[in-house]
């Protein structure tokens, strides 16, 4: 691969792709785990997801049918998911390959529980009809159907022990029933709770069977006589029972534990217990997390581990150490909620600390599938920061306190992790923005929805012995703005300080006094960030105008203003050493501007709704942002990577046209066709084709010119026809390039059966493009075909007019003689007349003078007529030569006809 751009010099982001993403994982509902521990099953709304434990990569989902999903189970051998949902359909599915194998339908209500035996073979399941129902999952078909129940099924549960094949079954009717499978007929009803049995389990030796109930006992039966043996009160709504391996566990805590049987418990108290089954003494308890409110839907014993899984009310799954006195080893955030801020521990940088719209705070760990919840807050926390080392974070809540924390997040215990080190109380309303100092750790800021700033001093806090009792001083208190203070941001250098408030303006504060320096006007809207610029004198604000601006600390002044997102924008940060800038905002978008020409480089799209938290690392090569659609997205910088992918592309490139050149010159047409398809070319592919038609042989049979040319297209694959195929209809579409689309076309569908033909991708549309425009191109060839035959035509009437015009030639030469005699001899006897006149003329003027006057006059009136006349006739004889002259002219142009 190509080097990457020289290092010394800063290069513009250009491209930024998610890499990671932190979304929602379970929505409530059925939660399983493979009896290998591998995997983790959890409902998504009406899908299913299959999860790595370790990594947390997602083998699957398993698409549902619109229909919310009610319960699963999975087979002990792993390789078969048995699912149910509101649709009343009961799905299998191989998890192999996350495939559904069958579908059915299995009760008339929806199915309430379900369970599998051991052997993977049958599968039991409760519906809202009273029935329980039982199933072969290889067959698919239904095995036995008991009745018998009053209710809602809410538990059942396959005996251990495959000699007695015993099904038992609980419900809302407070009756726990056996089921014998062998007969096919009810062994007993149990009859004690006064409420709906949530949990039934069999003891290790197969003889007792322990029911719980939101009545809140535990029945312990003794299957043998089928009669009640004790009841254990536990003092809280249960929703599930279970039994411990007998000495798997050798000690709890410091209690040995070896010889005991034990159960455990949990329900509406949202932890989990452990209890002797035989004296019914608590033995264990899960301690109790500060400010939790959730209780525990489900429990899950993994035998290979020892541990308790908890599914609690609020979508977390909890992990305990049963030998560890149920000590809390790890934990996944199912659901987050709208996320609201984020901001990146660590020294390394490697957890991510999230507020999601609850009480606790949430910290991803970005390595391994596992985050944890700092609990600490009694209501929602709202804002977060740390430290520039990240090793002290502070978060402001809607309970108007503000914590600051030290973070250990390398130690193993999870209790020891995060310590809060004080508390920060005087505001009257919730806190909206926080904010420490970043060359020390002295001081923190505070801004609330009571319009005021307060700076904290940190000094009097112990980090080697923190003690979250202790209450924080306040410096100063400042009155900043008029409405609700968003945001507040610390200067590199610690100086100077800035605010953005609802009332449409920023104020830059002196951190040590607390007095105000200058104001930022221009915004028309409620400014939602501030933000300094690392290297120069320069503040960025983001605003609910839809504007980013970046303003002079020196003057005050806006220097730019970056115009795109559609929607509020909500926040906005530096990057590239404060060449560039990253926003983020209501429309669902991520923008990268570089300041110098107020461009947006690009847009990044992976939310469905605003985006309320970005945060960048410290190297500037990641950025997270997290929105109301409560996903989060790690976006990870791949500008060096494109730049050398294309600088590798383009010489891969001259190499691969290099190759084609030499192919073509090589008349290696296999590798120039492949090679040209393969670097979408299909201009040089047109040319080779028309270059073959030119130079097809004499008598040659093929069909595109060349036989080596047929056998290449006949040996192409279904994906390459389909390329060639487009390339064909392009060609098709103009008339110049029509022989050779319609010779590829004719080579290519010659030698194939309409079988195969229909599984090239796109056919339809290649059809629909090459059909009309070869309809058009046949038509045009036919009408010239027709118009050919006006040709043979007329050649044949020239032929003909050839011989006609020779005969003619000799007619016309005769008449032609016989035209000038006639002319002389009209033309003599014409001079002859004239000549006659003037004789006669000449005579009578001789004889005039020898006459009397009277004659004289007489005979001039005579000759002024005579005069006349001779006139008249000279004036005929011109015109008689005019004439003569315009037919020796008519004759002169009709030889010239002749002759043509």
């Amino acid at each position: 691969m190509a080097a990457p751009p020289p290092q010394g010099k800063i290069h513009l982001k250009t491209s930024f792709k998610s890499t990671q993403t932190i979304e929602s994982i379970y929505t409530g509902g059925k939660v399983c785990i493979s009896q290998d521990e591998q995997y983790l099953i959890t409902t998504v709304g009406e899908d299913i997801d299959v999860i790595e434990i370790k990594t947390g990569k997602k083998l699957w989902r398993l698409k549902g049918d619109t229909e919310i999903i009610t319960t699963f189970a999975v087979t002990p051998d792993g390789h078969t998911l048995v699912s149910a949902s509101r649709s009343l359909q009961l799905k299998t599915w191989d998890l192999r390959t996350g495939t559904l194998t069958r579908t059915l339908k299995a009760h008339d209500a929806p199915i309430i529980v379900m369970a599998i035996d051991s052997t993977s073979t049958l599968v039991a399941t409760g519906s809202a009809d009273s029935t329980v129902k039982v199933w072969d999952i290889a067959g698919g078909f239904c095995t036995h159907n008991f009745k018998g129940h009053g209710g809602v099924i809410s538990a059942v549960l396959f005996h251990p022990d495959q000699s007695k094949w015993w099904l038992c079954s609980g419900a809302d009717d407070c009756t726990v029933r056996i089921w014998n499978l062998k007969t096919r007929k009810q062994v007993a009803v149990l009859e004690s709770h006064v409420s709906v049995i949530r949990g039934l389990a069999v003891s290790n030796s197969g003889n007792s069977l322990i029911s719980g109930s939101r009545d809140k006992v535990v029945n312990v039966w003794d299957l043998t006589a089928m009669k009640l043996a004790t009841t254990y009160p536990i003092y809280e709504t249960l929703e599930t029972v279970g039994i411990l391996q007998k000495s798997a566990v050798q000690t709890i805590g410091d209690k040995d534990v070896s010889d005991k049987e034990m159960f455990y418990t949990a329900g509406d108290a949202g932890i989990i217990r452990i209890w002797d089954l035989r004296s019914g003494e608590l033995i264990a308890a899960q301690k109790e997390e500060q400010g939790s409110k959730s209780g525990v839907s489900d429990v899950i014993y993994n035998t290979a581990s020892q541990q308790l899984v908890s599914i609690t009310s609020d979508q977390n799954i909890l992990f305990f150490d049963i030998e560890r006195d149920l000590k809390r080893v790890k934990q996944i955030v199912g659901y987050n909620d709208e996320i609201i801020d984020v901001a990146y521990i660590g020294e390394e940088e490697t957890h991510l600390a999230v507020a999601a719209n609850s009480e606790q705070i949430r910290v991803f760990n970005l390595k391994e599938f596992e985050c944890d919840l700092v609990y600490g807050h009694s209501d929602i926390v709202i804002c977060l920061d740390r430290n520039t080392d990240g090793t002290l974070m502070a978060s402001g809540s809607k309970d108007n306190t503000a914590k600051v924390w030290t973070l250990d997040l390398e130690n193993e215990d999870a209790d020891e992790r995060y310590k809060c080190i004080g508390t920060c109380v005087g505001h009257t309303e919730a806190i909206g923005a926080v904010a420490l100092t970043r060359k020390t750790d002295g001081l923190l800021l505070t801004g609330s929805q009571d319009r005021t700033i307060k700076c904290w001093d940190l000094s009097t806090a112990d980090l080697e012995e923190p003690d979250e009792n202790l209450r924080f001083k306040s410096h100063y208190t400042i009155q900043a703005h008029e409405k609700d203070i968003n945001t507040i941001a610390i200067a590199p250098n610690d100086k100077v300080f800035a605010t953005g408030s609802q009332d449409k303006l920023a104020k830059i504060w002196n951190l040590q006094e607390g007095t105000l320096v200058g104001t930022c006007k221009g915004h028309k809207r409620g400014v939602w960030s501030v933000k300094f610029s690392p290297v120069d004198q320069c503040l960025a604000t983001s605003s609910g105008d839809r504007t980013i601006k970046l303003w002079s600390l020196n003057d005050f002044s806006c220097l730019r203003t970056f115009e795109g997102h559609t929607n509020s924008i909500l926040k906005v940060d530096f990057l590239t050493s404060g060449l560039q800038l990253v926003s983020c905002g209501s429309d669902g978008l991520v923008k990268l501007w570089t300041i110098r020409n107020n461009e947006c480089v690009t847009t990044l799209d992976n939310h469905t709704e605003k985006i309320w938290a970005l945060a960048v690392r410290k190297d500037e090569n990641m950025v997270v942002t997290g929105g109301a659609d409560s996903m989060i997205n790690m976006w990870e910088d791949f500008t060096e990577l494109e730049y050398a992918e294309q600088k590798q592309a383009k010489a891969d490139l001259v190499l691969k046209e290099q190759e084609l050149s030499n192919y073509l010159q090589r008349k290696d047409w296999k590798n120039a066709i492949t090679l040209a398809l393969s670097l979408e070319q299909p201009f040089r592919l047109l040319q080779l084709f028309n270059q073959i038609q030119q130079d097809r042989p004499e008598h040659d049979a093929s069909v595109t010119g060349l036989e080596a040319v047929d056998k290449v297209l006949r040996g192409l694959s279904l994906e390459q026809i389909g390329k060639l195929l487009g390339y064909v209809r392009d060609w098709n579409t103009h008339a110049k390039n029509m022989r050779a689309a319609q010779t590829v076309l004719n080579a290519i569908l010659r030698d194939r059966k309409v079988q195969e033909m229909i599984t090239v991708p796109g056919i339809k549309d290649l059809l629909d493009g090459l059909i009309p425009y070869s309809d058009r191109h046949f038509q045009r060839v036919e009408a010239l075909s027709v118009r050919s035959y006006v040709v043979d035509y007329t050649v044949q009437a020239m032929d003909l007019m050839t011989l006609m015009g020779s005969m003619d030639l000799e007619e016309d030469e005769e008449e032609d003689v016989e035209n000038v005699n006639s002319k002389a001899y009209r033309k003599r006897e014409e001079e002859r007349q004239a000549k006659e006149r003037h004789d006669a003329f000449a005579a009578a003027r001789s004889a005039s003078t020898t006459a009397n006057p009277s004659e004289l006059k007489a005979s001039s009136k005579d000759s002024e007529s005579m005069e006349d006349v001779d006139g008249d006739e000279g004036d005929s004889d011109e015109e008689a030569s005019e004439d003569e002259e315009d037919e020796e002219e008519e004759e002169e142009e009709d030889s010239d006809e002749d002759m043509a």
